[in-house]
């Protein structure tokens, strides 16, 4: 079981303010911050559901390796609202919403690339 997963950003307010819009039809919330004169020079942050971060943003400046990072939503309705959030803030498209039958019959999910080009994904595994 994975706890939580965190990346570098390359301009941390912009992902800061992408993620926060993207995931809140997640139910994901900003949660936590420790501005750079705590945490040795960049920005972190967390988003996750109260009263927890799982998903983390930094600010080295210098985007990670590209990453696929995959959400589980409770619905085929917020996985939409996921990608259409994500679309509104500047996500680009990298798959719409829909079944993904060739992983399982109930596989719905979207994807979206973020500011930095990472592979974000919202999926519901329960049947429509």
């Amino acid at each position: 079981m994975i706890d939580h997963i965190g990346l570098s950003v390359s301009d941390y307010e912009k992902s800061k303010a992408f993620y926060s819009r993207a995931l809140a039809p997640l139910g994901y919330t900003f949660l936590f911050e420790a501005p750079k004169e705590r945490s040795g020079d960049i920005d972190v942050g967390g988003f996750g559901i109260a009263p927890k971060p799982d998903f983390w943003i930094d600010g080295a400046g210098k985007p990670s390796p590209k990453l696929h990072v995959c959400f589980r939503a409770e619905s085929h309705a917020a996985v939409d609202a996921f990608y259409n959030a994500a679309l509104a803030v500047g996500g680009r498209d990298n798959g719409a919403p829909g079944v993904r039958s060739h992983y399982h019959p109930n596989y719905y999910g979207a994807f979206i690339f973020d500011p930095d080009g990472h592979n974000i994904e919202a999926v519901c595994h329960d049947p429509a």
